[in-house]
């Protein structure tokens, strides 16, 4: 699991990738939750997305927002750190550029700016989105959501309502052309405090399926 170091906006960035097993391997982006709230690309549930996504055979990349950690910079509110997600990204294709396809994952604040990142990179075709901040955050536009993807949230979140993100559900299943799954993990809090492999197992479920040669979902 190689430390790197990369160009970024408001200068480098650190981050941790795995690099591609094979030709043509996939590549996944795994972005963490608020900075102002300690979050860093070591955050457990960022780190576990990351392992399922290597495990899997994807090149993997998981990296500081600006001004956490090693990389940077300082915080921006969402949009420095959006671009910043863009310019890792680059740095992955510039590095890998033969990729067949993209995903993305975020956690709260990650999944915020990950399903930003959504709307404006066409080659990204999956993304996972683990307790988004819908209460918290503008997520209006998502209009269309240009791929399908996961919702994973916890029935005791404490930060985000489940209200809240059942609504974003409700709104995005409205769409022709895509396919958004909804897990709620019962009694999870919003760090998944002792719900980590509930977490896990429905997200490693959700890729069996989207994954596998017949997948209905392309």
């Amino acid at each position: 699991m190689p430390d790197v170091i990369f160009p970024g906006p408001e200068g480098r960035l650190e981050g941790r990738f795995s690099p591609p097993p094979r030709p043509r391997a996939p590549v996944a982006m795994i972005l963490h939750p608020h900075p102002q709230g300690g979050g860093t690309m070591n955050d457990r549930i960022t780190q576990a997305l990351y392992k399922t996504f290597v495990r899997r055979g994807f090149a993997v990349l998981r990296f500081n927002f600006r001004g956490v950690g090693r990389s940077q910079g300082t915080f921006d509110n969402g949009i420095g750190e959006l671009s910043d997600a863009a310019a890792a990204l680059d740095w992955v294709q510039s590095f890998h550029p033969e990729a067949q396809t993209t995903w993305i994952a975020g956690f709260s604040f990650g999944a915020w700016i990950s399903m930003q990142l959504l709307m404006r990179r066409p080659e990204i075709r999956g993304f996972i989105s683990v307790a988004p901040p819908a209460n918290m955050y503008d997520f209006s536009f998502l209009a269309p959501c240009p791929s399908s993807g996961i919702i994973v949230q916890g029935t005791a979140d404490e930060v985000v309502t489940a209200n809240a993100v059942q609504k974003l559900v409700d709104k995005l299943r409205t769409q022709k052309g895509i396919t958004i799954h909804h897990d709620e993990i019962r009694g999870a809090n919003h760090f998944f405090e002792h719900e980590l492999d509930q977490l896990m197992k429905s997200v490693d479920n959700y890729l069996d399926m989207r994954l596998a040669p017949d997948s209905p979902i392309r």
